[in-house]
């Protein structure tokens, strides 16, 4: 069934209520989704993009009870991928001489995926246009890596219609069309997962192709995303929230996620949520379990924070998996302007609160002193968790709170990691120093059992004195927990 769009524009695409995995299984698609194609009937008959392959013979029927498919004179195919592109294999074996106009770049997509280079190519570049009959043209826009390399946008002159490809879109799924017929703020949450989630790699793109599209000058009266609602009210009202995600967008929000073995982790990210919120109410806190949560909405929350703090226990001296999964997905959309800090509990060795942080520090965050508990945390380890949040409340305030906490925040990509570590004998004391890695006070770690040297207590058991740096460590000194030579050990970060 087609939907009328404006004019002689017509909707042929088709909604798709029950995909919930887009591109693999990266992105969940928890409201579905459509694939929006468009029939223009002017002086030339012009079909915009079709629908995944999945619905081919069903748009293939809907689309002939429409117009004979050899009326169709020209194709333009605004995304090569499947979900774009999809049905073009079935619709071509009916119509096989029908130009279709795309860049050069998706040539070599389509080619790819369908298999058919004796197909009637024509590439365009921007600013070509194709003149449509009624005295409308297309006007073409080359959109390259937002968010493929052959991507472009299409504009209908007279009509000033934006065929705007992947940009602006959602995959949301509604019997309604338009977006002044659905639920706003369930619109609005769609709109920002899908820039958060698929986007945010490519925001300096963004904002510049937004700039050289507004630099034609062209009346934009409608946008015609390829998925989710068409914006005919107000329509610039998501480009103007475009220009505004793509520039370092981040709100008063922490965001906290975890997996932890046996809730120790877990108890420390409650403690740590605990004290954000009390040295700052104003501030909120989006506290997830990755192996409980949707990670696309995590990384939502994520793109939308000042700040996020990682926790994990250590499994085998490494992150658990589903954390480093995230924080893998999140080193690919590369976050700007973002602080960040690393916790966890840990029983024999903490290697994975090190890893994270030097994950999150490789990723481009701001990284913050980190946080570990030996075994489960008593009261007075929690109250260091508690402390740990107030303080990382107060450094992150984007504006000055009435107690100002020491700066605890280094520069992206720095060798100086700070960590506070909180042990049973430790934890009665509550102590929370820190201090600069120097080659007097460099802690050695044995790289066979992750036993630590540290020269602040030295090892009296072997007559090794505290205050002794590890070059002066005798020779003959073995791993008090493995009893392997100091050849094994390696600075510690």
């Amino acid at each position: 069934m087609s939907i009328h769009v404006k004019n002689n524009i017509h909707w042929v695409g088709q909604r798709d209520w029950e995909v919930r995995d887009f591109h693999g299984t990266e992105y969940k698609t928890l409201k579905g989704t459509s694939y929006n194609s468009y029939l223009i009937r002017e002086g030339k008959n012009v079909l915009i993009d079709t629908v995944d392959h999945k619905f081919s013979y069903d748009f293939i029927q809907q689309l002939e009870q429409e117009i004979d498919l050899n009326e169709i004179d020209l194709i333009v195919i605004n995304h090569a991928e499947e979900d774009h592109a999809g049905a073009l294999s079935v619709l071509m074996s009916k119509i096989p001489n029908t130009p279709i106009y795309c860049t050069e770049n998706a040539i070599d997509s389509i080619t790819g995926h369908h298999h058919h280079p004796e197909w009637n190519f024509n590439t365009v570049k921007t600013g070509d246009s194709i003149d449509i009959g009624n005295g409308k043209s297309l006007v073409f826009i080359e959109t390259p890596m937002l968010h493929w390399p052959d991507s472009m946008m299409t504009y209908m002159t007279e009509d000033a219609v934006l065929f705007s490809n992947d940009a602006f879109g959602q995959h949301y799924c509604d019997e309604r069309l338009f977006n002044d017929e659905v639920e706003q703020n369930e619109l609005m949450e769609q709109c920002l997962r899908y820039y958060a989630n698929i986007l945010t790699p490519f925001s300096p793109l963004v904002t510049a192709k937004i700039h050289e599209v507004l630099g034609f000058n062209l009346p934009v009266d409608m946008v015609a995303t390829s998925h989710g609602v068409i914006w005919r009210d107000n329509p610039t009202q998501i480009i103007e929230k475009y220009l505004e995600w793509a520039d370092e967008y981040k709100e008063d929000k922490i965001t906290i996620f975890y997996d932890s073995m046996s809730n120790n982790t877990r108890m420390m990210a409650d403690g740590i949520a605990q004290g954000i919120t009390e040295a700052d109410p104003n501030v909120a806190v989006k506290i997830f379990n990755v192996s409980r949560h949707d990670k696309n909405e995590i990384l939502t929350h994520v793109f939308g924070s000042k700040g996020v703090l990682v926790g994990s226990s250590t499994m085998n001296n490494v992150m658990m998996p589903k954390v480093a999964g995230m924080l893998e997905e999140i080193t690919g959309l590369r976050f700007k302007a973002k602080k960040a800090g690393a916790f966890g509990s840990y029983g024999w060795n903490g290697g994975a609160v090190d890893r994270i942080h030097a994950r999150l520090t490789d990723a481009g965050f701001f990284t913050t002193v980190s946080l570990k508990t030996k075994w489960r945390p008593d009261s007075n380890a929690l109250e260091t968790c508690r402390e740990h949040g107030r303080k990382i409340a107060r450094e992150w305030a984007l504006q000055p709170l009435p107690k100002q906490a020491e700066a605890g925040v280094t520069a992206t990509g720095s060798t100086q990691p700070k960590t506070v570590t909180i042990s049973r004998s430790e934890s009665e004391k509550t102590d929370t120093s820190h201090s600069v890695t120097t080659e007097q006070d460099q802690k050695m770690i044995c790289t066979v059992c992750q036993w630590v040297y540290d020269p602040e207590f030295g090892e009296p058991n072997q007559d090794v004195e505290p205050k002794t740096p590890w070059y002066e460590v005798p020779d003959y000194f073995l791993c008090p927990e493995c009893g392997i030579g100091k050849e094994v050990f390696e600075p510690t970060e």
